[in-house]
Protein backbone atom coordinates (compact mmCIF):
# COMPACT_ATOMS: atom_id res chain seq x y z
CA UNK A 1 0.00 0.00 0.00
CA UNK A 2 1.26 3.38 -0.85
CA UNK A 3 2.12 5.77 2.02
CA UNK A 4 1.92 9.81 2.02
CA UNK A 5 6.02 9.72 0.91
CA UNK A 6 5.57 7.08 -1.59
CA UNK A 7 6.24 7.53 -4.74
CA UNK A 8 3.76 6.11 -7.52
CA UNK A 9 6.73 5.44 -9.64
CA UNK A 10 8.47 3.27 -6.59
CA UNK A 11 5.94 0.75 -6.47
CA UNK A 12 7.91 -2.55 -7.62
CA UNK A 13 6.85 -4.17 -9.96
CA UNK A 14 4.06 -1.78 -11.56
CA UNK A 15 1.50 -2.49 -14.23
CA UNK A 16 -0.39 0.17 -16.06
CA UNK A 17 -3.06 -1.04 -18.56
CA UNK A 18 -4.58 1.11 -21.38
CA UNK A 19 -7.61 0.36 -23.00
CA UNK A 20 -7.96 1.72 -26.35
CA UNK A 21 -5.46 1.95 -28.56
CA UNK A 22 -5.47 4.51 -31.88
CA UNK A 23 -3.65 7.68 -31.79
CA UNK A 24 -4.43 8.49 -27.80
CA UNK A 25 -3.36 4.93 -26.63
CA UNK A 26 -0.30 4.63 -28.43
CA UNK A 27 1.11 8.36 -27.91
CA UNK A 28 0.12 7.35 -24.21
CA UNK A 29 2.20 4.21 -24.21
CA UNK A 30 4.93 5.43 -26.06
CA UNK A 31 5.68 8.69 -23.83
CA UNK A 32 5.09 6.05 -20.73
CA UNK A 33 7.75 3.80 -22.19
CA UNK A 34 10.30 6.26 -23.11
CA UNK A 35 9.83 8.06 -19.94
CA UNK A 36 10.12 4.66 -17.99
CA UNK A 37 11.97 2.59 -19.76
CA UNK A 38 14.81 1.75 -16.71
CA UNK A 39 12.23 1.64 -14.44
CA UNK A 40 10.11 -2.24 -13.97
CA UNK A 41 6.90 -0.18 -15.08
CA UNK A 42 5.17 -3.20 -17.49
CA UNK A 43 2.80 -1.15 -20.15
CA UNK A 44 -0.05 -3.07 -21.87
CA UNK A 45 -2.62 -1.78 -24.31
CA UNK A 46 -5.98 -4.06 -24.77
CA UNK A 47 -7.25 -3.15 -27.86
CA UNK A 48 -10.11 -4.66 -29.75
CA UNK A 49 -10.11 -5.12 -33.61
CA UNK A 50 -13.90 -5.19 -33.33
CA UNK A 51 -13.83 -1.27 -32.33
CA UNK A 52 -12.40 0.50 -34.73
CA UNK A 53 -10.49 4.08 -34.99
CA UNK A 54 -11.87 6.83 -36.31
CA UNK A 55 -9.34 7.48 -40.08
CA UNK A 56 -10.02 10.64 -41.38
CA UNK A 57 -7.72 13.34 -42.12
CA UNK A 58 -6.54 15.01 -39.14
CA UNK A 59 -4.57 18.19 -38.48
CA UNK A 60 -1.61 19.15 -35.18
CA UNK A 61 -0.87 22.41 -33.75
CA UNK A 62 2.97 22.73 -33.29
CA UNK A 63 3.51 21.03 -29.65
CA UNK A 64 3.48 17.50 -31.14
CA UNK A 65 7.29 18.01 -32.73
CA UNK A 66 8.59 18.38 -29.07
CA UNK A 67 7.18 15.17 -28.33
CA UNK A 68 7.72 13.36 -31.67
CA UNK A 69 12.05 14.66 -31.20
CA UNK A 70 11.91 13.42 -27.83
CA UNK A 71 10.47 9.92 -29.08
CA UNK A 72 12.99 9.94 -31.70
CA UNK A 73 10.79 9.63 -34.95
CA UNK A 74 12.02 11.89 -37.47
CA UNK A 75 10.12 13.21 -39.78
CA UNK A 76 11.57 10.86 -42.77
CA UNK A 77 10.26 8.29 -40.60
CA UNK A 78 7.01 8.80 -38.91
CA UNK A 79 4.90 10.74 -42.03
CA UNK A 80 5.44 8.77 -44.76
CA UNK A 81 4.33 6.13 -42.68
CA UNK A 82 0.99 8.32 -41.62
CA UNK A 83 0.37 10.16 -45.45
CA UNK A 84 1.62 13.21 -43.65
CA UNK A 85 1.72 16.34 -44.75
CA UNK A 86 3.53 19.80 -43.66
CA UNK A 87 0.97 22.54 -42.17
CA UNK A 88 1.70 25.95 -41.72
CA UNK A 89 -1.80 27.48 -40.55
CA UNK A 90 -5.40 27.26 -41.16
CA UNK A 91 -7.63 29.49 -43.64
CA UNK A 92 -10.83 30.21 -42.35
CA UNK A 93 -13.43 31.19 -45.72
CA UNK A 94 -16.48 32.30 -45.63
CA UNK A 95 -17.00 32.89 -42.19
CA UNK A 96 -17.61 36.60 -42.79
CA UNK A 97 -20.01 38.66 -45.17
CA UNK A 98 -17.59 41.97 -44.79
CA UNK A 99 -16.07 43.17 -47.39
CA UNK A 100 -12.27 42.42 -47.69
CA UNK A 101 -12.86 39.99 -44.72
CA UNK A 102 -14.17 36.80 -46.56
CA UNK A 103 -11.39 35.50 -45.38
CA UNK A 104 -8.21 35.15 -42.78
CA UNK A 105 -5.48 32.96 -42.35
CA UNK A 106 -4.73 31.98 -38.63
CA UNK A 107 -0.77 31.66 -38.49
CA UNK A 108 1.89 29.50 -36.23
CA UNK A 109 3.78 32.38 -35.40
CA UNK A 110 7.49 32.41 -35.01
CA UNK A 111 10.74 35.06 -34.63
CA UNK A 112 10.51 35.20 -38.37
CA UNK A 113 7.81 37.40 -37.90
CA UNK A 114 8.63 39.96 -35.13
CA UNK A 115 8.88 42.63 -37.15
CA UNK A 116 5.87 42.41 -38.91
CA UNK A 117 3.67 41.01 -36.20
CA UNK A 118 4.54 44.26 -34.22
CA UNK A 119 3.66 46.65 -37.29
CA UNK A 120 0.21 44.09 -37.20
CA UNK A 121 -0.31 45.07 -33.55
CA UNK A 122 -0.29 48.65 -33.78
CA UNK A 123 -2.24 48.55 -36.76
CA UNK A 124 -5.21 46.61 -35.11
CA UNK A 125 -5.12 48.99 -32.31
CA UNK A 126 -4.77 51.95 -34.57
CA UNK A 127 -7.79 50.28 -36.40
CA UNK A 128 -9.87 50.24 -33.04
CA UNK A 129 -9.49 53.83 -32.67
CA UNK A 130 -11.40 54.41 -36.59
CA UNK A 131 -8.24 55.11 -38.39
CA UNK A 132 -8.31 53.52 -42.36
CA UNK A 133 -5.09 51.71 -41.64
CA UNK A 134 -4.33 48.25 -43.16
CA UNK A 135 -4.81 45.40 -40.18
CA UNK A 136 -6.07 42.18 -42.02
CA UNK A 137 -3.80 39.50 -40.62
CA UNK A 138 -2.91 37.32 -43.90
CA UNK A 139 -0.52 40.85 -44.63
CA UNK A 140 1.69 40.55 -42.00
CA UNK A 141 2.49 36.90 -41.44
CA UNK A 142 5.27 34.63 -43.71
CA UNK A 143 3.28 31.37 -43.16
CA UNK A 144 0.30 33.33 -44.38
CA UNK A 145 2.51 33.68 -47.77
CA UNK A 146 3.97 29.92 -47.40
CA UNK A 147 0.24 28.54 -47.32
CA UNK A 148 -0.55 30.99 -50.24
CA UNK A 149 2.52 29.78 -52.29
CA UNK A 150 1.83 26.15 -51.66
CA UNK A 151 5.11 26.06 -49.69
CA UNK A 152 6.69 23.58 -46.90
CA UNK A 153 7.68 25.48 -43.41
CA UNK A 154 10.68 23.69 -44.20
CA UNK A 155 13.73 26.70 -44.94
CA UNK A 156 16.20 26.07 -47.37
CA UNK A 157 19.08 27.64 -45.28
CA UNK A 158 18.99 26.88 -41.64
CA UNK A 159 17.44 29.48 -39.74
CA UNK A 160 18.81 31.12 -36.30
CA UNK A 161 15.99 30.68 -34.14
CA UNK A 162 12.84 28.14 -33.73
CA UNK A 163 9.70 27.84 -36.20
CA UNK A 164 6.71 26.97 -35.56
CA UNK A 165 4.90 24.57 -37.63
CA UNK A 166 2.45 21.38 -37.52
CA UNK A 167 1.29 18.43 -39.83
CA UNK A 168 -1.61 17.17 -41.42
CA UNK A 169 -1.74 12.90 -41.01
CA UNK A 170 -4.46 9.84 -41.75
CA UNK A 171 -5.46 9.35 -38.16
CA UNK A 172 -5.81 5.43 -38.76
CA UNK A 173 -2.46 5.41 -40.21
CA UNK A 174 -0.54 7.28 -37.64
CA UNK A 175 -2.48 4.79 -34.80
CA UNK A 176 -0.43 1.72 -36.29
CA UNK A 177 2.92 3.62 -36.79
CA UNK A 178 3.01 4.07 -33.11
CA UNK A 179 1.54 0.61 -32.15
CA UNK A 180 4.16 -0.78 -34.38
CA UNK A 181 6.67 1.55 -32.35
CA UNK A 182 5.81 0.93 -28.69
CA UNK A 183 5.41 -3.25 -29.39
CA UNK A 184 9.40 -2.89 -31.09
CA UNK A 185 10.09 -1.01 -27.63
CA UNK A 186 8.46 -3.10 -25.03
CA UNK A 187 4.57 -2.13 -24.43
CA UNK A 188 2.65 -5.60 -24.34
CA UNK A 189 -0.18 -5.50 -26.80
CA UNK A 190 -3.36 -7.66 -25.95
CA UNK A 191 -6.39 -7.59 -29.09
CA UNK A 192 -8.83 -7.97 -27.26
CA UNK A 193 -12.34 -6.86 -26.18
CA UNK A 194 -12.79 -5.04 -22.53
CA UNK A 195 -16.72 -6.91 -21.16
CA UNK A 196 -16.65 -6.05 -17.99
CA UNK A 197 -14.91 -4.06 -15.17
CA UNK A 198 -14.43 -5.02 -11.20
CA UNK A 199 -13.55 -2.99 -8.78
CA UNK A 200 -11.33 -3.00 -5.21
CA UNK A 201 -13.37 -2.53 -2.21
CA UNK A 202 -11.96 0.66 -1.81
CA UNK A 203 -13.38 1.80 -5.35
CA UNK A 204 -10.78 1.59 -7.33
CA UNK A 205 -10.44 -0.62 -10.49
CA UNK A 206 -9.07 -4.20 -9.99
CA UNK A 207 -9.08 -5.53 -13.48
CA UNK A 208 -10.66 -5.81 -16.93
CA UNK A 209 -12.61 -8.85 -18.35
CA UNK A 210 -11.67 -9.42 -21.89
CA UNK A 211 -13.80 -11.76 -24.17
CA UNK A 212 -10.23 -14.04 -24.90
CA UNK A 213 -7.88 -13.60 -22.20
CA UNK A 214 -9.81 -13.60 -19.14
CA UNK A 215 -9.15 -11.26 -16.43
CA UNK A 216 -6.37 -8.50 -16.63
CA UNK A 217 -5.25 -6.67 -13.32
CA UNK A 218 -3.04 -3.46 -12.75
CA UNK A 219 -2.07 -1.48 -10.36
CA UNK A 220 -2.93 2.18 -12.54
CA UNK A 221 -5.85 2.15 -15.66
CA UNK A 222 -5.40 4.43 -18.53
CA UNK A 223 -8.96 5.15 -20.10
CA UNK A 224 -8.15 5.67 -24.16
CA UNK A 225 -11.23 4.06 -24.88
CA UNK A 226 -12.70 6.89 -26.82
CA UNK A 227 -16.14 8.48 -26.52
CA UNK A 228 -17.25 5.64 -24.52
CA UNK A 229 -15.25 6.34 -21.54
CA UNK A 230 -15.59 2.64 -20.46
CA UNK A 231 -13.88 3.16 -17.50
CA UNK A 232 -13.77 6.90 -16.43
CA UNK A 233 -17.56 7.81 -17.30
CA UNK A 234 -18.85 4.19 -16.83
CA UNK A 235 -16.95 2.15 -14.33
CA UNK A 236 -16.28 5.12 -12.09
CA UNK A 237 -19.28 7.23 -13.01
CA UNK A 238 -17.35 10.57 -13.62
CA UNK A 239 -20.06 12.76 -15.65
CA UNK A 240 -19.76 14.66 -18.42
CA UNK A 241 -19.88 18.27 -17.94
CA UNK A 242 -22.15 19.38 -21.20
CA UNK A 243 -20.60 22.05 -23.17
CA UNK A 244 -23.58 22.23 -25.33
CA UNK A 245 -24.76 25.96 -24.62
CA UNK A 246 -21.23 27.62 -25.40
CA UNK A 247 -20.31 25.41 -28.34
CA UNK A 248 -23.10 24.60 -31.21
CA UNK A 249 -21.90 21.94 -32.77
CA UNK A 250 -22.13 17.74 -32.03
CA UNK A 251 -21.97 15.65 -35.22
CA UNK A 252 -19.84 15.50 -38.28
CA UNK A 253 -19.37 13.84 -41.57
CA UNK A 254 -16.42 12.56 -43.13
CA UNK A 255 -16.05 11.95 -47.14
CA UNK A 256 -12.33 11.87 -48.21
CA UNK A 257 -11.80 13.43 -52.21
CA UNK A 258 -8.99 12.33 -54.32
CA UNK A 259 -6.10 15.10 -54.79
CA UNK A 260 -6.31 17.25 -57.11
CA UNK A 261 -4.13 16.79 -59.78
CA UNK A 262 -2.03 19.85 -59.99
CA UNK A 263 1.65 18.70 -59.22
CA UNK A 264 1.31 20.86 -55.86
CA UNK A 265 0.43 20.09 -52.34
CA UNK A 266 -1.56 22.47 -50.33
CA UNK A 267 -0.04 23.19 -46.93
CA UNK A 268 -2.91 24.34 -44.85
CA UNK A 269 -6.07 23.27 -43.56
CA UNK A 270 -9.16 25.01 -44.99
CA UNK A 271 -11.78 25.45 -42.35
CA UNK A 272 -14.45 26.75 -44.36
CA UNK A 273 -18.32 27.91 -43.47
CA UNK A 274 -21.75 26.18 -44.80
CA UNK A 275 -24.92 26.78 -43.65
CA UNK A 276 -24.93 24.59 -40.80
CA UNK A 277 -21.19 24.55 -39.87
CA UNK A 278 -17.94 24.12 -41.36
CA UNK A 279 -16.14 21.73 -43.44
CA UNK A 280 -12.92 20.87 -43.10
CA UNK A 281 -10.42 20.29 -45.91
CA UNK A 282 -7.06 18.61 -45.05
CA UNK A 283 -4.09 17.78 -47.34
CA UNK A 284 -2.84 14.15 -47.03
CA UNK A 285 -0.34 13.08 -49.73
CA UNK A 286 -2.47 10.62 -51.28
CA UNK A 287 -5.72 12.11 -51.58
CA UNK A 288 -8.14 15.26 -49.41
CA UNK A 289 -9.49 14.50 -46.17
CA UNK A 290 -13.04 16.48 -45.97
CA UNK A 291 -15.62 16.39 -43.11
CA UNK A 292 -18.50 18.75 -42.22
CA UNK A 293 -18.95 19.59 -38.62
CA UNK A 294 -22.48 20.77 -37.79
CA UNK A 295 -25.06 20.73 -35.31
CA UNK A 296 -28.28 18.51 -35.38
CA UNK A 297 -30.62 21.34 -34.22
CA UNK A 298 -30.38 22.89 -37.27
CA UNK A 299 -29.54 19.61 -40.08
CA UNK A 300 -30.44 16.25 -40.11
CA UNK A 301 -27.61 13.69 -41.21
CA UNK A 302 -29.45 13.42 -44.75
CA UNK A 303 -28.75 17.14 -44.93
CA UNK A 304 -25.29 17.59 -43.72
CA UNK A 305 -24.61 14.84 -45.99
CA UNK A 306 -26.35 16.59 -48.77
CA UNK A 307 -24.58 19.60 -48.56
CA UNK A 308 -21.05 18.32 -48.51
CA UNK A 309 -21.26 16.62 -51.18
CA UNK A 310 -22.87 19.35 -53.23
CA UNK A 311 -20.03 21.06 -52.14
CA UNK A 312 -17.49 18.43 -53.05
CA UNK A 313 -19.09 18.02 -56.53
CA UNK A 314 -18.25 15.58 -58.76
CA UNK A 315 -14.82 14.17 -56.66
CA UNK A 316 -17.08 13.15 -53.53
CA UNK A 317 -19.37 11.13 -55.67
CA UNK A 318 -18.37 7.92 -54.92
CA UNK A 319 -16.71 8.07 -51.53
CA UNK A 320 -18.69 6.29 -48.57
CA UNK A 321 -19.57 8.75 -46.19
CA UNK A 322 -18.89 8.23 -42.12
CA UNK A 323 -21.36 9.89 -39.92
CA UNK A 324 -20.04 11.00 -36.24
CA UNK A 325 -22.03 12.34 -33.30
CA UNK A 326 -20.89 13.59 -29.89
CA UNK A 327 -21.81 15.41 -26.99
CA UNK A 328 -19.61 18.26 -26.68
CA UNK A 329 -17.84 18.88 -22.93
CA UNK A 330 -15.85 17.55 -20.57
CA UNK A 331 -15.39 15.61 -17.10
CA UNK A 332 -13.99 17.21 -14.40
CA UNK A 333 -11.90 14.84 -12.66
CA UNK A 334 -9.36 13.09 -15.47
CA UNK A 335 -7.16 11.45 -12.72
CA UNK A 336 -9.54 9.81 -10.52
CA UNK A 337 -8.54 7.18 -7.67
CA UNK A 338 -6.36 4.55 -10.00
CA UNK A 339 -7.61 5.98 -13.63
CA UNK A 340 -6.91 8.26 -15.63
CA UNK A 341 -8.42 9.05 -19.35
CA UNK A 342 -7.42 10.35 -21.96
CA UNK A 343 -8.36 11.27 -25.39
CA UNK A 344 -11.89 11.28 -26.37
CA UNK A 345 -12.94 9.99 -23.02
CA UNK A 346 -11.89 13.33 -21.23
CA UNK A 347 -14.52 14.39 -23.56
CA UNK A 348 -14.26 17.02 -26.58
CA UNK A 349 -15.79 19.73 -28.02
CA UNK A 350 -15.44 19.76 -31.60
CA UNK A 351 -12.34 19.82 -34.32
CA UNK A 352 -12.06 23.55 -35.30
CA UNK A 353 -8.50 24.31 -34.47
CA UNK A 354 -7.29 21.12 -34.58
CA UNK A 355 -6.60 20.91 -31.09
CA UNK A 356 -7.39 17.68 -29.85
CA UNK A 357 -4.46 16.13 -30.11
CA UNK A 358 -2.78 18.69 -28.20
CA UNK A 359 -5.01 17.82 -25.18
CA UNK A 360 -3.75 14.20 -25.56
CA UNK A 361 -0.44 14.97 -25.86
CA UNK A 362 -0.34 17.28 -22.72
CA UNK A 363 -2.68 15.43 -20.31
CA UNK A 364 -0.25 12.36 -20.75
CA UNK A 365 2.96 14.37 -20.27
CA UNK A 366 1.39 16.30 -17.12
CA UNK A 367 0.38 12.84 -15.77
CA UNK A 368 3.18 11.03 -16.60
CA UNK A 369 5.29 14.35 -14.78
CA UNK A 370 2.83 14.08 -11.66
CA UNK A 371 2.73 10.82 -11.65
CA UNK A 372 7.34 10.08 -11.52
CA UNK A 373 8.12 13.08 -9.29
CA UNK A 374 6.00 14.24 -7.27
CA UNK A 375 4.02 12.27 -4.12
CA UNK A 376 1.30 10.59 -5.02
CA UNK A 377 -1.14 12.93 -3.34
CA UNK A 378 -4.77 14.21 -3.52
CA UNK A 379 -3.04 17.25 -4.03
CA UNK A 380 -1.27 16.64 -7.21
CA UNK A 381 -4.33 14.81 -8.33
CA UNK A 382 -6.42 18.31 -8.20
CA UNK A 383 -3.97 20.07 -9.78
CA UNK A 384 -3.52 17.92 -12.65
CA UNK A 385 -7.07 18.14 -13.07
CA UNK A 386 -7.10 21.69 -12.72
CA UNK A 387 -4.90 22.14 -15.32
CA UNK A 388 -5.99 19.67 -18.20
CA UNK A 389 -9.59 21.65 -17.24
CA UNK A 390 -7.98 25.20 -17.67
CA UNK A 391 -6.45 23.81 -21.24
CA UNK A 392 -9.48 22.63 -22.42
CA UNK A 393 -11.71 25.58 -21.39
CA UNK A 394 -9.21 27.83 -23.05
CA UNK A 395 -9.70 25.78 -26.01
CA UNK A 396 -13.46 26.40 -25.40
CA UNK A 397 -13.36 30.01 -25.30
CA UNK A 398 -11.09 30.46 -28.31
CA UNK A 399 -13.30 28.26 -30.85
CA UNK A 400 -16.39 30.23 -29.06
CA UNK A 401 -15.18 33.61 -30.79
CA UNK A 402 -15.20 31.78 -33.91
CA UNK A 403 -18.95 31.67 -33.91
CA UNK A 404 -19.75 35.04 -32.09
CA UNK A 405 -17.87 36.90 -34.16
CA UNK A 406 -19.46 35.31 -37.64
CA UNK A 407 -21.58 38.11 -39.64
CA UNK A 408 -23.57 35.27 -42.33
CA UNK A 409 -27.68 35.90 -42.17
CA UNK A 410 -28.19 33.15 -44.67
CA UNK A 411 -29.45 30.61 -41.97
CA UNK A 412 -30.41 30.95 -38.37
CA UNK A 413 -27.81 27.96 -37.51
CA UNK A 414 -25.34 31.54 -37.62
CA UNK A 415 -27.27 33.85 -36.57
CA UNK A 416 -28.42 32.13 -33.38
CA UNK A 417 -24.51 31.48 -32.82
CA UNK A 418 -24.22 34.82 -33.01
CA UNK A 419 -26.94 36.23 -30.82
CA UNK A 420 -27.68 33.35 -28.52
CA UNK A 421 -24.53 31.28 -27.47
CA UNK A 422 -24.16 31.53 -23.16
CA UNK A 423 -20.76 34.08 -23.96
CA UNK A 424 -18.13 32.85 -21.39
CA UNK A 425 -17.32 35.44 -19.19
CA UNK A 426 -13.67 35.36 -20.28
CA UNK A 427 -14.95 35.98 -23.63
CA UNK A 428 -17.16 38.51 -23.15
CA UNK A 429 -14.39 40.47 -21.55
CA UNK A 430 -12.06 40.13 -24.04
CA UNK A 431 -14.02 40.65 -26.72
CA UNK A 432 -15.65 44.19 -24.54
CA UNK A 433 -11.92 45.03 -24.04
CA UNK A 434 -11.35 45.04 -27.85
CA UNK A 435 -14.48 46.80 -29.04
CA UNK A 436 -14.22 49.60 -26.22
CA UNK A 437 -11.01 50.42 -27.62
CA UNK A 438 -9.38 49.52 -24.45
CA UNK A 439 -5.63 48.42 -23.69
CA UNK A 440 -6.24 44.79 -24.99
CA UNK A 441 -2.60 43.69 -24.47
CA UNK A 442 -3.42 44.51 -20.84
CA UNK A 443 -6.57 42.26 -20.78
CA UNK A 444 -4.66 39.34 -22.97
CA UNK A 445 -1.80 39.38 -20.13
CA UNK A 446 -4.76 38.98 -17.62
CA UNK A 447 -6.46 36.46 -19.38
CA UNK A 448 -3.25 34.59 -19.74
CA UNK A 449 -3.95 32.56 -16.45
CA UNK A 450 -7.03 31.08 -18.22
CA UNK A 451 -6.50 31.17 -21.85
CA UNK A 452 -4.22 28.90 -23.84
CA UNK A 453 -3.82 30.42 -27.10
CA UNK A 454 -1.44 33.87 -27.00
CA UNK A 455 -2.16 37.13 -27.79
CA UNK A 456 -1.43 37.38 -31.78
CA UNK A 457 -4.19 34.17 -32.21
CA UNK A 458 -6.83 36.40 -30.86
CA UNK A 459 -5.66 39.45 -32.60
CA UNK A 460 -5.38 37.19 -35.76
CA UNK A 461 -9.24 36.19 -35.64
CA UNK A 462 -10.81 39.34 -34.30
CA UNK A 463 -8.62 41.72 -37.40
CA UNK A 464 -9.01 38.72 -39.59
CA UNK A 465 -12.92 38.37 -39.02
CA UNK A 466 -13.25 42.19 -39.40
CA UNK A 467 -14.15 43.41 -35.99
CA UNK A 468 -13.60 47.23 -36.20
CA UNK A 469 -15.50 50.41 -36.36
CA UNK A 470 -16.20 52.58 -39.16
CA UNK A 471 -12.95 53.82 -40.17
CA UNK A 472 -13.67 57.46 -40.13
CA UNK A 473 -9.92 58.85 -39.75
CA UNK A 474 -7.67 58.97 -42.86
CA UNK A 475 -4.01 57.67 -43.10
CA UNK A 476 -0.85 59.77 -43.62
CA UNK A 477 -0.02 57.59 -46.71
CA UNK A 478 -1.51 55.01 -49.08
CA UNK A 479 -3.14 52.16 -47.37
CA UNK A 480 -2.53 50.35 -50.97
CA UNK A 481 1.06 50.95 -51.21
CA UNK A 482 1.78 49.89 -47.45
CA UNK A 483 0.25 46.40 -48.35
CA UNK A 484 2.32 46.19 -51.52
CA UNK A 485 5.64 46.89 -49.13
CA UNK A 486 4.13 44.14 -46.59
CA UNK A 487 3.83 41.49 -49.23
CA UNK A 488 7.47 42.56 -51.09
CA UNK A 489 8.79 41.43 -47.57
CA UNK A 490 6.90 38.36 -46.82
CA UNK A 491 7.49 37.19 -49.99
CA UNK A 492 10.75 37.68 -49.80
CA UNK A 493 11.18 35.59 -46.36
CA UNK A 494 8.84 33.23 -47.98
CA UNK A 495 11.61 32.08 -50.95
CA UNK A 496 13.93 30.68 -48.66
CA UNK A 497 11.30 27.89 -48.08
CA UNK A 498 11.00 24.77 -50.17
CA UNK A 499 7.61 23.99 -52.59
CA UNK A 500 5.99 21.82 -50.35
CA UNK A 501 5.63 19.15 -52.85
CA UNK A 502 9.28 18.71 -53.76
CA UNK A 503 10.18 18.43 -50.12
CA UNK A 504 7.85 15.80 -49.26
CA UNK A 505 9.03 14.10 -52.21
CA UNK A 506 12.73 14.52 -51.10
CA UNK A 507 10.88 13.04 -47.50
CA UNK A 508 9.14 10.08 -49.07
CA UNK A 509 12.08 9.36 -50.98
CA UNK A 510 13.91 8.81 -47.24
CA UNK A 511 15.82 12.07 -46.84
CA UNK A 512 15.62 15.52 -45.89
CA UNK A 513 16.97 18.03 -47.78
Amino acid sequence: MMTAKTKACDQQPMTIVIVGGGTAGWLTANLMQKAWQDRNIEIVVVESAAIGTVGVGEGTTPFIRDAFRRLDFPEREWMPASDATFKCGISFPQWTTLSDYETYFHPFYSELDTELALKFFDNCNYRRQQHDVPAHPDDYFVTSKLAQQMRSPIPKEPLPFNHDYGYHFDAALLGRFLRDKGTQRGVRRVQDTVVGIEHKKNGDIALVNTEQHGSISADFFVDCSGLRGLLIQDALEEPLVCYRKYMPNDSAVAIPTPLKDTGQVPSETVSRALGYGWVWHIPLMSRMGNGYVYSSDYASENDAEAEIRACLGKDGDSADALHLHWTPGRINRHWRKNCVAIGLSQGFLEPLEAAMLHVIQFSAESFISQFESAEFTVENRDKFNSDVNRLIDGIRDYLQLHYILNTRNDTDYWRDNRESLSMTDNVNEILTAWDSGANFDEVMARQQQHQVYKKTSWYCMLAGMGRFPESTKKPKGSPREYIKWLDKACSKKAANFHRHSDYLSMLYAGSEL
